[in-house]
C-alpha cells in the first residue's frame, strides 16, 4: 500500500512541530507546506525537502491528508475547502471558533467518508492511557493546566486555548451529560480571560473542578481522579503518576508505570493510520464539537462575570 501524501497548513509554533514529525514518521510521505509567510515556508520547505505551495489550491493537489495549524479563526474556511477537495484532516484544537462551524465540518467529513481528527494531543499522552486502564467510576476530578503568557493564541481566551484540553478529556472519562456549570475568570494581559476556573456537575453525580491559567510563572499539567476504590494523581508534563488505594484500613501508594513517548508524535502517526485505513480517530470532529460547545458556554459565563 502506497503511503499517503501529507502536508501542513500553517507552520508557526505548532505547525513547525507537525512538519518536524511528519518528516520523520515512516507511515506517511511528507510533501508540502503552506503558510502566509512565504519566506518562512520556503525556509522550512528546504529544510524538510518538501514543496512550499503557492496557494491552497496548489497545496491540495500535492497532498492526500493535511494538518491545519493556522489561527483558530481560519480553521473553518481552510477545513471546508480541503474537505471539499477530498482531503483527510487533522485540525488543531479548538476545531473552530463557532460550534455550528465545527458541526458543519464534522458532517461534511462524514458525508465524504473522510477522516477528521482534532488535535486534542493529551488524548495521546501515555499518562491518559495509564488512567484509562485503571478507571472505574470517577466521582471527583481535579485538573490544573498552568503556563506562562504565550504571546501566541491570544486571539482566544484561556478556556479555548488551554482548558479545552481538560474539558475534552473529562467528557471522555465521565461520559455523562453536564448538569450544571459554575465558571469565573479574569483578563490580565489580553482582552479575553487569562485565568479561569470551572466547576462542572454531571448527571451521574461526578464533579469536575478545572483551573487554567496562562499567566503563571510555572508550567503545570496535572489531573487527579477520585473513584470508589482509588485516587490517581497524574502529571501529563513529566509523564509520571501515583495511585493510592485503601488496604487493610489504611492507604497504600504505588507509582504508575508509564512508558514515555512524545504525545504529538503518537497523534500524528495515529492520524496517518486512520486516514490510510478509515479507522475512526480518537478525537473525531463530533467529539471535538462537544468539547467546543462546553468551552464556549464556559467562556460566555466567564465574560458575563467581568463585563462592565
Amino acid at each position: 500500500m502506497s503511503k499517503l501524501r501529507v502536508g501542513v497548513v500553517g507552520v508557526g509554533h505548532i505547525g513547525k512541530n507537525h512538519a518536524r514529525l511528519y518528516a520523520d514518521l515512516p507511515n506517511g510521505d511528507f510533501t508540502a507546506i503552506l503558510d502566509t509567510d512565504a519566506a518562512k515556508a520556503a525556509q522550512l520547505a528546504q529544510e524538510f525537502g518538501v514543496t512550499a505551495a503557492e496557494s491552497l489550491d496548489d497545496f491540495a493537489t500535492r497532498v492526500d491528508a493535511a494538518s491545519i495549524a493556522t489561527p483558530t479563526s481560519s480553521h473553518f474556511e481552510i477545513g471546508r475547502q480541503l474537505l471539499d477537495r477530498g482531503k483527510h484532516l487533522l485540525i488543531e484544537k479548538p476545531i473552530t471558533e463557532k460550534p455550528e462551524h465545527a458541526t458543519e465540518l464534522a458532517q461534511l467529513a462524514a458525508e465524504r467518508g473522510l477522516v477528521l481528527q482534532v488535535g486534542h494531543v493529551e488524548r495521546f499522552n501515555p499518562v491518559l492511557s495509564a488512567l484509562e486502564e485503571r478507571l472505574t467510576h470517577p466521582r471527583f476530578i481535579e485538573a490544573h493546566r498552568l503556563s506562562p503568557y504565550p504571546n501566541r493564541s491570544t486571539d482566544i481566551g484561556v478556556v479555548l486555548d488551554l482548558m479545552i484540553h481538560d474539558l475534552e478529556i473529562i467528557l471522555h472519562l465521565v461520559r455523562s451529560p453536564v448538569q450544571t456549570i459554575d465558571a469565573v475568570g479574569v483578563p490580565v494581559l489580553s482582552r479575553s480571560e487569562d485565568i479561569a476556573n470551572a466547576r462542572l456537575r454531571f448527571e451521574d453525580g461526578c464533579v469536575a473542578n478545572i483551573t487554567s491559567s496562562r499567566i503563571s510563572p510555572e508550567r503545570m499539567r496535572k489531573i487527579r481522579v477520585f473513584q470508589e476504590d482509588a485516587y490517581l494523581s497524574l502529571d501529563y508534563q513529566s509523564q509520571t503518576g501515583e495511585i493510592y488505594r485503601r488496604s487493610n484500613g489504611g492507604i497504600t501508594r504505588a507509582e504508575v508505570e508509564i512508558e514515555r513517548e512524545e504525545p504529538l508524535r503518537r497523534q500524528l502517526a495515529s492520524f496517518l493510520e486512520c486516514a490510510a485505513t478509515g479507522r475512526a480517530p480518537k478525537v473525531s470532529g463530533f467529539q471535538a464539537t462537544a468539547a467546543l460547545e462546553l468551552a464556549v458556554e464556559i467562556t460566555q459565563r466567564v465574560a458575563r462575570g467581568f463585563a462592565p
